[in-house]
């Protein structure tokens, strides 16, 4: 690769990732690499592009000109790559994804084996992360492309793949048994564990539309102990059906009155820029 450009993209990857480590890490660099590269441009330039102090990296005014050219150059080569790339055939490479835990626990799996029968030489790298975090290492390059809620909150090209049914998640012997399907007026003043983290949450929606409000006993972004909690009888839930997919907790599940669908999708910055190997693992998604 030209040196320059490696440098130009040692600037980029510090900036968008705020940190001269993992902007290391992503590029296959130490730590001392990637700052003697922007050492180098800020000499070439006579300019200072980083400010580095005890709080960390800023860029100064220069950096904040300089950087959309430096973005461009980066996306330009990366273009260029990915054409280099499907001249030649699939032998190896890297596919880095973010994703939630059902999907990483549901489709993932078999999506991989679908794709590793042809391409046995490509590797994997899953990030587990929430929707907002998803989108945030999509727009800083940090994973390929993402499986997450739409539509997104960002300027991202999407995908839909599946309406995903929420359900009521009951302990075993709840009285809401009783009835086949459940109206969310039932949840008023009931014990209730939240799927959240930092204000990601449907039910929040679902529930503030419809002015109920539960006790909400506990809120976490982990979906296994939401089912155990619901288990040992400390509140009941929510959740996506996809979840609830061979789940060994004793639980019990009612669809809601009037049907609510959490749209899941891939998103991505732009498909130009993806590599041959994510274009191709794309392209079996919808046959899964």
């Amino acid at each position: 690769m030209d040196m320059n450009i490696q440098k130009y993209m040692a600037f980029v990857k510090t900036v968008e990732l705020v940190s001269f480590t993992k902007a290391a890490k992503i590029m296959n660099y130490s730590q001392s690499g990637i700052s003697r590269m922007i050492n180098d441009l800020e000499q070439e330039w006579g300019i200072t592009l980083l400010e580095r102090n005890r709080a960390g990296l800023r860029l100064t005014s220069d950096g904040m000109n300089i950087l959309p050219y430096a973005k461009e150059l980066a996306e330009k080569y990366q273009t260029l790559q990915n054409q280099l790339a499907e001249l030649g055939h699939l032998d190896t490479g890297l596919i880095r994804i973010g994703t939630f835990s059902s999907v990483a626990t549901h489709w993932l799996p078999e999506m991989i084996q679908h794709f590793q029968a042809d391409y046995p030489n490509i590797d994997f790298e899953l990030l587990l992360g929430d929707y907002e975090e998803i989108e945030q290492w999509i727009i800083d390059g940090r994973v390929d492309f993402g499986f997450s809620r739409l539509p997104a909150a960002h300027d991202l090209e999407q995908q839909f793949l599946h309406a995903d049914e929420q359900l009521v998640v009951l302990p075993q012997g709840h009285p809401l048994l009783a009835k086949e399907k459940i109206n969310v007026t039932d949840l008023e003043a009931q014990p209730f564990i939240l799927l959240e983290r930092e204000g990601t949450s449907d039910i929040t929606e679902l529930l503030a539309d419809a002015q109920v409000q539960p006790q909400i006993k506990f809120r976490t972004w982990d979906d296994y102990s939401i089912l155990a909690m619901v288990e040992k009888n400390l509140g009941i839930s929510i959740l996506p059906k996809l979840i609830l997919q061979r789940i060994a907790y004793r639980v019990e599940t009612r669809p809601l009155v009037d049907p609510v669908f959490r749209k899941v999708g891939i998103l991505y910055r732009n498909k130009t820029l993806l590599s041959l190997a994510s274009k191709e693992f794309l392209k079996i998604i919808p046959t899964i």
